[in-house]
């Protein structure tokens, strides 16, 4: 019998496939969510973010409160409204940049594995309902550097591992959906 209502759903999809609108649609019932925003701020120095943000800002209903964090664990872990996460993987671009991988600080692969370790015991306890989009960054042409290679690889493993406590899992694919699970 398939779930009516699952509590944990990610949406997985390339570059500008729908899936942050998708998302939302999923939860368009609710009068209260809170949008986990977890790109970093729009700023004047970069308008094309800054129309980014604004779209979805607009899409989204009044009511709907915006979190911007990379504080998963913390949002999941509190009582409250469903959630939506926007998006996994700013949250890993933003936890890999914090944890200095990307500056080699001695430790920073142990408190990556920490960071993920502790998204992924919120994301399967959390008594919530929560839906995350994260990009599918795998299908697509090897990156020339080696940052790009391990953001790749980073991501395809986050996404495998919250695909496997999920219990819905969507791919959008030019707009449509495709019920993986």
């Amino acid at each position: 019998m398939p779930l009516r209502r699952p509590r944990r759903v990610l949406v997985l999809g390339g570059a500008r496939s729908g899936k942050s609108s998708y998302a939302e649609r999923l939860l368009a019932r609710e009068r209260v969510v809170d949008y986990v925003a977890c790109g970093r701020p729009a700023g004047p120095d970069d308008p094309e973010w800054a129309d980014r943000v604004a779209l979805h800002q607009r899409r989204r209903p009044a009511s709907w409160r915006t979190v911007e964090t990379l504080d998963l664990p913390g949002v999941l872990g509190r009582p409250g409204p469903p959630v939506l996460v926007d998006c996994l993987t700013t949250w890993l671009a933003g936890t890999m940049d914090g944890c200095g991988v990307w500056d080699e600080r001695p430790g920073a692969d142990d408190r990556l594995a920490t960071a993920v370790d502790d998204l992924l015991s919120a994301w399967s306890a959390t008594r919530r309902r929560v839906v995350a989009v994260s990009n599918e960054v795998g299908s697509g042409i090897v990156p020339a550097t080696a940052s790009g290679r391990r953001f790749r690889d980073e991501m395809g493993m986050l996404n495998s591992r919250v695909a496997a406590a999920s219990q819905r899992v969507e791919l959008l694919t030019a707009g449509v959906p495709q019920r993986l699970r």
